[in-house]
């Protein structure tokens, strides 16, 4: 089995960007029971379209149901799981046992994979949970590839997938009790507020005017003590397939589409020609933490980033291409570019990375223009290549 590339889809327009960049899955969250409450998600009309909309481009389409649930919850369930199965998903993404029992009581014959946030850290729990009908564990980021290995080893009968790109949790997989305790927004509702990656400060408890506040260091680089560093292991795709793993997942279903369509692009790019400098390149575009290979390579005792919450990306976003015409590029304006810019085209097809200088753009209204600066609106740039819908412009910083 060829290795999937499974990327995030917080709402449509993200959707059809993961695809478009390369993906071969994708997996969503419904407006209930997911673990990214303030992304903007599917409605059931919307997750309908989206699976017939992958499944016409050979995609696939996970659907997380990953909350630890209540009673109330459970309640309401069986009838979302039938109508996952109704609506064609092609799995369901569960962290709770007793999710588990509703989905196979409902749809026995929809597909389910273990959520990383079951905290799958060892072979047993993949041998008890394939046992109870999954067809997939996400595992844990905590996991070594040696450790990947053995549990591959121990149930080849069930498919594997880890986490090769993006933020990863200071807590195991996701299992924190901080964003409850300090906004009483639960993490296992899907409610996080990423307290984690706060600058934090502390005072005397007998002060708590001002002047009570007392500077904070960890190793002079500053007080994001919490802070996790950003997973990127796009230079190990093959040993991560050696040990077994047939599905490399990307984080981020709230990040923005420009983020998707550079981590995806790198990623498919590094799985169909290998790992280089351009993909290396690529990664340090989007905005990001300092990068780690997290613990695969086993015990890692640098992956906290002390300095800042999130390093600032290489590129600024421009716009997105809506189309090609008459030598001339139609571009959703997202950040204001002027006559004599050099901008960078973002594609998965062999315009990547060309770039050209803005010498001629256009208004809505066909009026020549030096400065684009209307947030959205829809200029026409004189381009020398022909671009595709779904093609971003970017500017080197």
């Amino acid at each position: 089995m060829k290795a999937e590339l499974l990327a995030p889809a917080g709402n449509f327009s993200k959707l059809r960007t993961a695809i478009y960049f390369g993906a071969d899955a994708v997996y969503l969250g419904g407006k209930d029971f997911s673990l990214r409450s303030f992304a903007d998600n599917f409605s059931r009309e919307e997750l309908a379209e989206a699976v017939k909309y992958a499944h016409s481009l050979g995609k696939k389409v996970y659907v997380t149901v990953n909350i630890y649930a209540r009673n109330k919850d459970l309640a309401l369930m069986e009838d979302y799981f039938s109508f996952l199965y109704g609506a064609g998903a092609d799995a369901a993404l569960i962290s709770d046992c007793g999710v588990l029992y509703a989905a196979k009581k409902a749809a026995p014959k929809l597909a389910v994979h273990i959520s990383t946030q079951a905290n799958i850290t060892n072979k047993y729990a993949v041998k008890f949970w394939r046992e109870q009908g999954a067809e997939r564990a996400v595992l844990a980021r905590e996991l070594s590839l040696a450790e990947i290995k053995e549990i591959h080893d121990f149930v080849p009968d069930i498919q594997l997938e880890a986490f090769v790109h993006g933020a990863m949790c200071i807590s195991y997989s996701g299992r924190c009790l901080l964003s409850d305790y300090l906004t009483g927004r639960p993490s296992n509702r899907g409610e996080c507020a990423q307290a984690c990656r706060w600058n934090y400060s502390i005072r005397k408890n007998d002060d708590k005017s001002d002047s009570g506040w007392l500077d904070m260091e960890q190793d002079e680089r500053g007080a994001y003590i919490l802070n996790s560093k950003d997973l990127n292991m796009s230079a190990y795709l093959d040993e991560m397939e050696n040990a077994g793993v047939c599905s490399f997942k990307i984080e981020g279903r709230m990040k923005s589409e420009y983020y998707l369509a550079t981590v995806i692009n790198a990623y498919r790019r590094c799985m169909d020609g290998g790992f280089t400098p351009e993909v290396e390149r690529e990664l340090n575009t989007a905005a990001h933490r300092d990068y780690t290979t997290a613990y695969a390579f086993g015990e890692n005792h640098s992956t906290v980033n002390y300095t800042d919450s999130q390093a600032k990306g290489d590129c600024d976003y421009i716009g997105n291409v809506c189309g090609y015409e008459d030598g001339c590029a139609l571009v959703e304006m997202r950040g204001r570019f002027r006559a004599g810019d050099v901008l960078e085209v973002l594609s998965p097809s062999e315009n990547f990375g060309k770039s050209f200088t803005v010498d001629k753009a256009y208004a809505p209204d066909g009026s020549p223009v030096d400065d684009c600066k209307l947030v959205q609106a829809i200029y026409r740039v004189k381009c020398p290549y022909r671009l595709s819908a779904g093609d971003i412009l970017r500017r080197r910083k």
